[in-house]
């Protein structure tokens, strides 16, 4: 069986699960922090420099908001080829910014190195009152996400193609779900932010919640393992469906409800990402 060495690393290093949650909580904040590195997630061909700023933002900023979390500072290292031009830099700069401004968070600090190729790391503080984990899925809580998916997978294919995609596209910008969150957290179970594809969340669920699930609806591949939806999956109690109903409606969230949590496991049937 091929050894995925992402869980091993996170296995032999943390002291959590092995499946950790989208941040680190602790004493009323989470901590979290992602890599954005030129030809592994993205070509500099496909974006702006001001749209490869915003997107490894909101990237970053889905996994607060996964938890519930508000974020407040940002730490930023970015490592930059030495053909980049002031031009450039300042797209960077304002897509940095832009996104700082629209969450609400102060960018105080990092690092800046020269490479041979563009590389964003961000290191998020967010607040929260009531922190939503991965582990709390209970047996008879409805599964539900935000959004439509599948999009992102179309639209990266088209790219390796050397096609173009719509300006609007998910995978140039994310489409962040933090009125719903905010205001149907009180309702939630479990929840995290479909990085990795559905499958694969429903994995990471299944196994760190050990239960399964009984599907209402299916779906193909091209939904299932379609990756960087940056949509929010939950689980909640079915005593609560009309209220998180309502909320959807009252933000404009598309929601979909497709399974309910049973004994069991499940296991993702999607090619792995990881290395």
């Amino acid at each position: 069986m091929k050894i995925n060495k992402e869980e091993l690393f996170i296995s032999l290093i943390s002291k959590s699960s092995l499946e950790g949650d989208d941040g680190a909580y602790s004493n009323g904040f989470v901590y979290s922090k992602d890599a954005f590195f030129e030809d592994i997630h993205f070509k500099k061909e496909w974006l702006s420099y001001k749209q490869i700023a915003i997107k490894s933002s909101l990237v970053n900023i889905s996994d607060a908001i996964a938890m519930n979390a508000k974020p407040k500072y940002a730490l930023l290292s970015i490592a930059m080829p030495k053909s980049i031009t002031k031009n450039q830099i300042k797209e960077l700069t304002d897509g940095f910014l832009e996104m700082s401004k629209k969450y609400n968070y102060e960018i105080i600090g990092g690092d800046t190195i020269a490479n041979s190729k563009l590389d964003i790391t961000m290191t998020f503080i967010s607040e929260t009152k009531r922190p939503i984990f991965r582990k709390g899925m209970k047996k008879g809580d409805l599964v539900a996400f935000t959004g439509k998916l599948g999009t992102t997978s179309k639209d990266l294919k088209r790219l390796f193609r050397n096609k173009k995609i719509n300006k609007n596209s998910k995978f140039i910008t994310p489409i962040l779900r933090d009125k719903f969150m905010y205001k149907a957290s009180r309702y939630i179970n479990s929840a995290l932010d479909i990085s990795d594809g559905l499958f694969k969340e429903l994995e990471r669920l299944s196994k760190l919640n050990k239960k399964g699930y009984n599907f209402f609806q299916n779906f193909d591949k091209k939904i299932g393992c379609s990756g960087e939806e940056y949509e929010l999956l939950f689980t909640f109690s079915p005593k609560n469906l009309k209220y998180v109903q309502n909320i959807a409606k009252i933000t404009k969230t598309p929601l979909t409800i497709f399974a309910k949590v049973t004994e069991g496991k499940y296991r993702s049937t999607c090619k792995e990402n990881h290395f």
